[in-house]
């Protein structure tokens, strides 16, 4: 019962005391993503599995319909309602979603795509993002014009979000404009690593470190970017 009160402060669903039960089963699921909701601090799937369709949930993760997923360590809770999905699932599972396994090849491939240019779309092209607040506040090309001197440092920068590429060696890349720079030698683009989930065209505030000339060891080396990427819409 304790642990069915944590689970209910922590998602904020409405799970009625009394109607939803956990069952003493720990699993391993396999399937394919038939269908996505995310929440705050959750994303609920529909997996179609050997054992039939089956709903799961785990910690806000940016997982897309068609995928192959595992979930690890999860537990069986009947009769869960869901008051923001509007939903009561007789069965679902809560677990954590395993990251894939990549070679060095596919590490590299994964991040060239991840920090390739980013799309020029009309979202990029009249980008115009007010400079945030704070004394460890830049403009985008603040960040790569003084990198040297703010080298691991930690910095604050509010722009918007021209690409992102998720689950990336277990990182998700955000690439961020906001229309300070130039296109010609990059100045107009940052590279944010963060554990959050983000979409094209959002306005955020990322607080992170500054890091320079960071190797990944798989032949990309970056000479700006900022890791551990805190976002605030």
């Amino acid at each position: 019962m304790k642990r069915l009160l944590a689970l209910v402060l922590v998602l904020g669903f409405g799970a009625l005391m009394g109607v939803s039960t956990w069952a003493q089963q720990v699993v391993v699921i396999k399937g394919q993503v038939l269908e996505v909701k995310d929440v705050e601090n959750y994303t609920y799937m529909l997996l179609k599995t050997d054992k039939g369709d089956t709903w799961v949930a785990v910690s806000t993760a940016p997982v897309i319909k068609g995928a192959a997923v595992t979930i690890r360590d999860a537990e069986q809770m009947d009769n869960f309602e869901s008051k923001v999905l509007k939903k009561k699932f007789p069965k679902i599972f809560f677990g954590k979603l395993e990251q894939p396994k990549l070679n060095a090849a596919q590490q590299a491939a994964q991040i060239a795509a991840a920090h390739g240019e980013a799309a020029k779309t009309p979202v990029v092209s009249d980008v115009k993002v007010a400079k945030a607040s704070g004394v460890d506040a830049y403009t985008v090309s603040e960040l790569n014009a003084k990198a040297a001197t703010l080298k691991d440092k930690p910095v604050t920068v509010r722009a918007k979000v021209v690409k992102f590429s998720a689950n990336i060696m277990n990182k998700n890349w955000v690439h961020l404009r906001d229309g300070s720079g130039a296109a010609k030698d990059g100045s107009d683009d940052i590279l944010v690593t963060t554990q959050e989930v983000a979409k094209v065209s959002d306005v955020v505030t990322v607080k992170g470190v500054l890091r320079t000339n960071k190797d990944f060891g798989v032949g990309y080396i970056y000479k700006v970017i900022v890791e551990d990427g805190k976002l605030q819409k």
